[in-house]
């Protein structure tokens, strides 16, 4: 494996080298966001929702203590939600947007890696059709056409690498992002259905036997 790893990066050159730093690049990035997603509870809800069903059931006392069991971790800031009032409506969506941020940390290198990575290959591509020509051009009449297939195949195996760098990297993104935009909807779900308050559910002095 060794070997036939070094035999490619001399056939294709600094692209090739390059494109395999990417590899390892976006391969590392999304191992680290699901270990991060795993501990942090993108997209566990269940808790949040029961506890939104407690509250507007007028039940303060359970929705916190669904809140307290969330692994999810806007969990505290809808605890807070359901005890702050309207007073603290602005911090605690700052506090939301900051925590989302910490989530969605990673995205842009990954989605940088798909659009860099064809882009690289194709680049990778004219370099070596260049190569190839200048070769035809310089043999004259005694080409060898077997050579200049090689060179072509070099060519090519740069937009190869290029393209199954970038398809899976854009698949992984979409996925996260995909965990990033529903918790994003029940931060939003849930402040405004703590910060709602309609009638028959709990007001935030209810929640001073919950704590």
């Amino acid at each position: 494996m060794q070997d036939r790893l070094l035999s490619l990066l001399d056939l294709g050159g600094p692209v090739v080298a390059l494109l395999l730093l990417l590899s390892i690049l976006a391969l590392s990035v999304f191992i680290y966001k699901i270990i991060q997603f795993r501990g942090s509870g993108v997209g566990r809800h269940g808790e949040i929702e029961a506890a939104i069903r407690a509250f507007d059931a007028g039940n303060a006392a359970a929705a916190a203590a669904s809140l307290g069991k969330s692994p999810n971790h806007l969990a505290p800031l809808f605890l807070k939600a359901l005890r702050a009032g309207e007073g603290g409506r602005a911090r605690l969506l700052a506090e939301g947007e900051a925590a989302l941020a910490r989530v969605e940390g990673g995205f842009r290198l990954l989605d940088s890696i798909a659009q860099i990575a064809p882009l690289l290959g194709l680049f990778g591509t004219v370099l070596g059709m260049i190569d190839a020509f200048q070769a035809l051009q310089e043999a004259g009449q005694s080409v060898d056409p077997s050579a200049l297939a090689g060179g072509i195949w070099v060519a090519l195996l740069t937009t190869a690498g290029g393209l199954a760098i970038a398809m899976p990297t854009s698949l992984a993104l979409t996925w996260l992002e995909s965990r990033s935009a529903a918790d994003r909807l029940m931060a939003d779900l849930a402040i405004e259905a703590f910060f709602e308050r309609p009638e028959g559910s709990a007001r935030p002095m209810d929640l001073a036997d919950a704590s």
